[in-house]
């Protein structure tokens, strides 16, 4: 229908986009205080991108993306993710000749992933990501993960946990891949067929599938944290020391391998106890060899992903009423031959950094008013013909009532002092 958003996607409406706009304000005040800086990439990349970095055996790249052929016959992919896209970027722009790290974030990037509408994940969902170039110590992880968590915590949202583990590197993993391999051939028979599929690609993402009976098999397997090498324990042992140090909570959780391929040592996840389970709110890790499977250097890199829907729905369960600004600091009301005078009023209180508007429908006085104060008008000034002809306007604080006759040109000033 033309009326109807295509299923798993949502409109935000006027009444609505402040508390996007504020929640988003947060978001760059906590990246700003990090030294991140805002990247914009574009909507869709080249599709053999995600293949390269995502990985063919995950379920964003076999099931999930939106890919399609453009009039060129290239194929061309909706960005499930956000990452692969910066790595290209950070490439493609030459950001690795720039001084070391190299610290991005995006905002309320569109995320396309065909799947199962669900709560605070939609097909159409958007992003908070923070992504870090060139920075190789556990210090990197730490300090993203401390950021996610304090961000979280001021904005209201409870019952908050850290999960980490460490997945290795292409040191030490091929060890655990057949210490892996050698447990699940015991059972994947009574597998899914994905994990069947996966059991010879990439056994690690046997480990997230979401299957309850596949869950329960896989409740025993072997721990990668057992046959971490030594600069891989290093490096999960430093990350731990330094949560520790900035007093957040943490546990070790060696079931979490997120569900893309690029991942190496850190992987880590924020859970949120709800009335319906945990919920992930926000989830990362360490890539230290995407850079170089997209075709450039070995440049370590670590970084996360927090959907901003989520984040607003967990606020709206935790019954966290966000600042809403008011649409108009000021409505001018006019009458007589006072519509040009208004008009005019309206542009200069807007000049001076007020919200300020006027009656466009033709109303009379009275419906002027009484639509100022529907729409949460915190100061009505009313123009009749006495007025202009004094060069005054009326000023009437819709709340408390307060009511005075200033100078025209002294009104914006009048209306901040009554505003505070």
């Amino acid at each position: 229908m033309l009326t109807q958003a295509p299923r798993g996607t949502r409109d935000v409406l006027p009444a609505d986009s402040y508390r996007w706009q504020y929640l988003e304000a947060r978001m760059r005040q906590a990246a700003a205080e990090a030294g991140y800086r805002e990247v914009r990439t574009p909507v869709f990349e080249h599709t053999e991108l995600f293949l390269r970095g995502v990985g063919d055996t995950t379920d964003i790249v076999q099931k999930e993306m939106y890919t399609f052929k453009d009039k060129g016959d290239r194929s061309i992919t909706l960005k499930p993710e956000g990452t692969a896209g910066a790595a290209r970027c950070y490439l493609e722009s030459g950001l690795h000749n720039d001084p070391l790290p190299c610290k991005m974030y995006y905002l309320n990037a569109p995320i396309f992933r065909y799947e199962a509408p669900q709560n605070g994940r939609l097909r159409e969902h958007h992003q908070f990501g923070l992504e870090c170039f060139g920075a190789q110590e556990a210090t990197a992880d730490a300090e993203l993960i401390l950021l996610a968590f304090r961000l979280l915590s001021g904005l209201g949202v409870g019952n908050l946990s850290v999960n980490i583990n460490s997945i290795g590197c292409p040191n030490c993993r091929p060890k655990y891949h057949a210490m892996l391999k050698d447990f699940l051939g015991q059972r994947i028979g009574q597998m899914c067929e994905d994990c069947k599929s996966r059991f010879d690609r990439n056994p690690l993402r046997v480990l997230d599938c979401k299957n309850p009976h596949c869950q329960e098999l896989v409740k025993d397997a072997p721990s990668m944290l057992d046959v971490l090498c030594d600069d891989c324990r290093e490096h999960f042992d430093q990350l731990q020391r330094c949560l520790k140090a900035s007093g957040i909570p943490y546990q070790v959780d060696s079931r979490i391998v997120r569900g893309l391929d690029y991942y190496t040592k850190t992987v880590f996840e924020l859970i949120t106890r709800t009335k319906d389970g945990n919920l992930t709110v926000c989830g990362g890790g360490r890539y230290d060899n995407l850079v170089e499977q997209l075709g450039g250097g070995a440049i370590p890199a670590v970084g996360f992903g927090m959907g901003i829907e989520r984040v607003l729905m967990l606020l709206d369960s935790e019954g966290v009423t966000l600042p809403k600004p008011p649409q108009y600091e000021a409505f001018v009301t006019y009458m007589g031959e006072g519509k040009i005078p208004a008009f005019t009023l309206v542009q200069d209180l807007r000049m001076a950094g007020l919200r300020a508007d006027m009656d466009h429908c033709a109303r009379s006085l009275k419906a002027q008013f009484k639509y100022a104060n529907k729409v949460g008008a915190l100061v009505c000034a009313t123009l009749g013909d006495d007025e202009i002809a004094s060069g005054v306007v009326r000023l009437k604080h819709m709340a408390s009532r307060e009511e005075r006759t200033v100078p025209m040109a002294e009104a914006a000033q009048n209306i901040r002092d009554m505003l505070k």
